[in-house]
């Protein structure tokens, strides 16, 4: 029978991994509202975009927007799944 610590890890795994997916598509939908707002563009272009709007030779300006966005939503929905794992048996997963 595995110990606590495992018991938590178990549980964790397949939660931690939906709630992943979950966080990328908030966080991608989100991102897109932001620039939206921001630069009056339907799309954000992507690392392949030539030229254009939003297209600049020191790279694109909307890299470290995007990665900041989506670090925060991946921590956030991490965090909280890690503490309703922790509620559910009793120990921090990791």
């Amino acid at each position: 029978m595995p110990g606590a610590d495992e018991t938590s890890e178990i549980v964790y795994k397949p939660v931690g991994l939906a709630l992943g997916a979950v966080s990328v598509g908030a966080a991608g939908g989100l991102f897109k509202q932001l620039w939206k707002q921001l630069k009056h563009e339907d799309t954000p272009p992507t690392r392949s975009t030539r030229n254009g709007p939003g297209a600049r030779s020191y790279g694109q300006p909307s890299a470290v927007p995007q990665g900041a966005i989506f670090a925060g939503a991946e921590a956030a929905v991490d965090r909280d799944g890690a503490a309703a794992t922790r509620r559910l048996t009793g120990t921090w997963p990791g």
